[in-house]
């Protein structure tokens, strides 16, 4: 059925404009009464229990960052199976983000390109819709993912983001700092070590008890990736985001003239499975054992979730695969890897 909705009416509509039409959808999902009938349908088998991060995530599988920026959503994604959901990405200050359009389908490639410039509603609201799912949801993980306000300069990030810590952190099972997304000018500088490093100190400070994770982009070379894995390591966080969306544009069946219309943006869908799964393997092979790797990139069927989690990530997100799967994307991983594990 989603396919041929798809096909017929969503691939015919701007994306951003087809995502706010199924917000309230999702929504509905997860009041009550219609919450539990739908778990009930969708619930994860037990055998799908993963200890991550100091909670029991019902599924590896959750919702990246960026399907949820405002955290109004959490307690459907919930319902719908997801083992968890992180919300974001969040800043200090309110914000509209880039001007529209700002996000792509590359339906040949089962991919996307946005450019959507951390649009959300800031970290006080999302801290606020966080407390409350958490009241109205108990079992639902929640993370939330922060990043620099565009107004503030760079020089100014470690400010910014520990103010967004102190509003997310307390109403968050963790949080992730997004210092990798192409579409904030400046951000991607402070993956170098030597600016990264003070930075996630002054989070992690700040963020207390919360266990703090941090997402890399695909486009480090392998070398940094080892390097800001080590670094996460000696900084005692509990694990990293393994990757981000990427600028590159290799290997597209859409053709390229349409693609540079498009303009710029981070890539994410299909085309990411390779390097993102190579960085994978870089970080784990960098971490000890006992270091959580949330795998991202790349990601739409259970085979692929497998793969990520037998490379070595604990957790695995998806975001782009919602789109051309639908709202029973996660039954369907989740199905899939349970009739693995019972094999």
């Amino acid at each position: 059925m989603y396919p041929f909705i798809f096909r017929t009416v969503f691939a015919h509509m701007d994306p951003e404009r087809a995502h706010h039409l199924v917000i309230p959808v999702i929504r509905a999902f997860g009041v009550w009464p219609l919450r539990p009938i739908v778990r009930a349908l969708t619930a994860p088998d037990p055998v799908l229990r993963t200890p991550a991060l100091g909670r029991v995530f019902d599924s590896p599988f959750g919702v990246a960052a960026g399907f949820d920026k405002n955290a109004v959503m959490s307690e459907g994604l919930y319902a719908l199976g997801f083992g968890h959901v992180e919300v974001g990405t969040v800043t200090t200050v309110p914000q509209a983000g880039n001007p529209r359009p700002r996000l792509f389908r590359l339906i040949p490639d089962r991919a996307l390109i946005n450019r959507m410039g951390f649009n959300n509603a800031g970290a006080a609201a999302a801290a606020a819709r966080l407390e409350r799912s958490r009241r109205r949801a108990r079992r639902t993980v929640l993370g939330a993912n922060i990043g620099k306000s565009r107004i503030v300069d760079v020089e100014h990030a470690t400010a910014d983001y520990v103010t967004s810590t102190k509003l997310v952190a307390g109403e968050a099972d963790y949080l992730v700092v997004n210092v990798s997304s192409p579409n904030t000018p400046g951000l991607r500088g402070l993956q170098a070590v030597e600016t990264l490093r003070p930075l996630l100190e002054a989070v992690r400070d700040a963020a207390g008890s919360t266990p703090l994770l941090v997402k890399i982009a695909p486009d480090l070379e392998d070398d940094e990736v080892a390097a800001v894995a080590r670094l996460a390591v000696d900084l005692g966080l509990a694990g990293l985001v393994a990757t981000n969306t990427t600028i590159a544009r290799d290997g597209l069946t859409v053709d390229a003239r349409t693609v540079a219309a498009m303009g710029a943006g981070g890539l994410s869908g299909a085309p990411l499975r390779r390097r993102s799964l190579e960085v994978l393997r870089i970080v784990r092979a960098a971490v000890p054992d006992d270091f959580c790797i949330i795998a991202a990139g790349g990601v739409e069927t259970a085979d692929d979730v497998q793969e990520r989690l037998d490379a070595g990530a604990n957790l695995v997100q998806g975001y782009t695969g919602f789109i051309y799967r639908g709202p029973l994307w996660a039954r369907q991983i989740n199905r899939g890897l349970a009739a693995r594990r019972r094999r």
